[in-house]
C-alpha cells in the first residue's frame, strides 16, 4: 500500500504545479488588464488637461482656389475632440469635403496642434455627361465637382458617352493629351467626343470637325498623323478652310472645305473642285470631296 501511494505522489505534484501555473497566468492577465485600464483612465484624464486642447490647425500646401483663412474658418468648427481624441480619418474627410481639395494628409504635432497638408485639384478639362450637370476633370483624369465659374483659364471639353465607366475620364484625357500636339497645326481642340460605340471625333476651335473613328489609341493617333501629314498637299490644290474631315478610311479620307464643291462625271468619279458663284443670299452649301487618297 505504501508503495502504491508512493507511485501516485509524482502525479499529484504535477497537478499541483499546473494549478500554480494557471494561477500565475491568471494573475499576470489581471495585472495587464489593470495596467491597461489605468493607462486608458490616465489618457482620458490627460486629454482633459487644457494643455492638450487643440489650439492650432496648421495648413500647408500650394493653395490656388482656396485660401488658408477660408479653409480654416469652414473646417475648424467641425473638428471634435482634443489632441488625443481627434479622429484623424474623419478629420481628413472633413478637409477633403472642401471644394477644390483633392487630398488631405492630417497628423498630430505635440502637444496641441494638427498639421494638414492639402492638395488641390488642378483642372485639365470640362466633363460633359448626359446624366448630370457639367463637372471637371483634374490632371489625374479624375472627375470632381466644383463651381465651374471659378475656372478662369480656357479648357477643352471631354464629351463622354452616356454609359461612361469609372475609368473613362482618364482614357479620354490621355487621348486628348496625345491628340493635342498632333493637331496643333490645324487648331486647338475645343471638344473631344467619344460615342457609345467607341468612335472618336474632335471639334477644333476654328469650327472644323474631324471624325477619327474607332480603334485602339495608337490606331486613332496614326490616322490623325496621316491626315496632318498629307493635308498640306491638299491645301495647295484647294486652299479653302477645312470644314469637316472623315478619317475613318483605311487608305484615305474625305474632306469638306468651306465654299468649295466638287463636280462628278458620269461614273461618279470626282473632277476638279471649284468655288461656286455666290447665290443671291451669298450662302452656298459645300459638299464633301470624295476619294482623296493619302500619300505615304
Amino acid at each position: 500500500m505504501q508503495a502504491a501511494a508512493a507511485l501516485h505522489l509524482p502525479r499529484e505534484a504535477d497537478e499541483a504545479s499546473q494549478d500554480v501555473r494557471w494561477m500565475n497566468a491568471a494573475t499576470a492577465l489581471l495585472v495587464v488588464v489593470a495596467v491597461c485600464g489605468l493607462l486608458v483612465a490616465g489618457m482620458q484624464r490627460l486629454s482633459r488637461v487644457p494643455s492638450f486642447t487643440l489650439k492650432q490647425v496648421q495648413l500647408e500646401g500650394d493653395l490656388v482656389r482656396n485660401n488658408v483663412a477660408t479653409v480654416r474658418a469652414n473646417v475648424v468648427p467641425k473638428l471634435q475632440g482634443g489632441f488625443f481624441q481627434t479622429d484623424l480619418a474623419k478629420t481628413r474627410e472633413v478637409f477633403e469635403a472642401v471644394p477644390w481639395v483633392r487630398k488631405a494628409v492630417v497628423r498630430r504635432v505635440w502637444p496641441n496642434e494638427l498639421r494638414v497638408q492639402l492638395e488641390e485639384h488642378r483642372p485639365a478639362a470640362y466633363w460633359q455627361h448626359e446624366d448630370r450637370d457639367d463637372q471637371l476633370v483634374n490632371t489625374f483624369g479624375e472627375v470632381f465637382d466644383a463651381n465651374i465659374g471659378d475656372v478662369e483659364e480656357s479648357l477643352p471639353t471631354l464629351h463622354a458617352p452616356a454609359n461612361a465607366g469609372s475609368g473613362e475620364s482618364r482614357a479620354m484625357l490621355d487621348m486628348l493629351r496625345r491628340l493635342q500636339p498632333v493637331l496643333v497645326s490645324l487648331g486647338g481642340i475645343d471638344t473631344l467626343h467619344l460615342s457609345e460605340r467607341g468612335s472618336w471625333s474632335v471639334d477644333l476651335d476654328n469650327d472644323a470637325v474631324l471624325q477619327l473613328g474607332r480603334g485602339s489609341e495608337d490606331e486613332v493617333i496614326a490616322r490623325a498623323q496621316r491626315f496632318v501629314r498629307t493635308l498640306p498637299e491638299l491645301k495647295r490644290r484647294y486652299p479653302a478652310p477645312l470644314s469637316h474631315a472623315d478619317l475613318r478610311y483605311a487608305e484615305g479620307y474625305a474632306v469638306k472645305l468651306r465654299g468649295t464643291t466638287t463636280l462628278q462625271d458620269a461614273t461618279g468619279k470626282p473632277l476638279a473642285a471649284r468655288t461656286p458663284a455666290a447665290s443671291p443670299n451669298n450662302k452656298t452649301p459645300a459638299t464633301p470631296l470624295r476619294g482623296v487618297n493619302s500619300t505615304r
